[in-house]
């Protein structure tokens, strides 16, 4: 699976892998037309792109076992201070957001804040007159008040700045890519024995993704993100290995 949008826009740019979305979308979160990341491969997807060298396979526990225990102290370090950074700074989008909104809905409403800002000045006004005069009734026969204490001022201390706390989704940073060293040779993904049909139109420029909710092994879409198929592709008997 992917998650990264870098690189699921890559591969469909530059070797017309789609794959299947699979996750939510924020403002479709019912699931019932749009889909969002992650992006799903097909096993005929993972074996194409390691044939044709865009991609290698890695045993992912080992990978990053082996890649998080070598990490230095400073690398560790320069990791940590990396994600604090980039959650303050999408705290600090978040909130500029937040203040634009606010200013927005503040400059549409200026007529009936300043109405209303008026009308509590006039009743705190009529409030305080009423006071003043019934003080000055009572004040004549009223023991004096003693003075207030003067409040103690706490000592200053520094804010913290708020900040988010960011889950990576990727494992670069920290982990080198490619891997420092070469990964051990790993047996190619399995396929179903439609692999050759799909290793043909994909070397035409096909853009294909499974075809299972319409019948068939392999659709030719026109919108990824929907349940839609321009083109419907299913394999006859295989008389021989790698012929149709």
């Amino acid at each position: 699976m992917l998650y990264d949008t870098d690189a699921i826009s890559y591969l469909r740019r530059e070797y017309n892998i789609c794959g299947v979305l699979i996750g939510t979308l924020p403002s479709h979160p019912q699931q019932n037309v749009f889909l969002g990341t992650p992006l799903e491969l097909m096993p005929e997807e993972a074996r194409r792109l390691v044939e044709i060298g865009a991609a290698y396979i890695v045993d992912d526990v080992a990978a990053h076992k082996t890649g998080f225990m070598g990490l230095g102290e400073a690398e560790r370090k320069a990791f940590l201070r990396a994600m604090e950074k980039q959650g303050v700074e999408a705290q600090r989008a978040n909130q500029k957001k937040s203040d634009e909104i606010k200013k927005e809905a503040m400059r549409k409403n200026a007529e009936k804040i300043e109405q209303a800002r008026r009308a509590k000045q006039e009743k705190q006004q009529q409030a305080t007159a009423t006071t003043q005069d019934q003080d000055g009734e009572s004040s004549l026969f009223a023991p004096p008040r003693p003075s207030s204490p003067t409040p103690s001022q706490a000592p200053s201390s520094v804010a913290l700045e708020d900040r988010f706390y960011i889950t990576p989704s990727i494992s670069h940073p920290p982990l080198p890519t490619p891997p420092a060293s070469p990964p051990a040779a790993v047996g190619l993904p399995k396929v179903p024995r439609s692999y050759p049909l799909f290793a043909y139109l994909h070397s035409k420029g096909f853009f294909m993704s499974p075809g299972l909710r319409f019948g068939c092994q392999y659709c030719y879409h026109g919108y990824e993100k929907v349940y839609l198929s321009l083109q419907m592709i299913k394999s006859r008997n295989f008389l021989a290995a790698e012929r149709l």
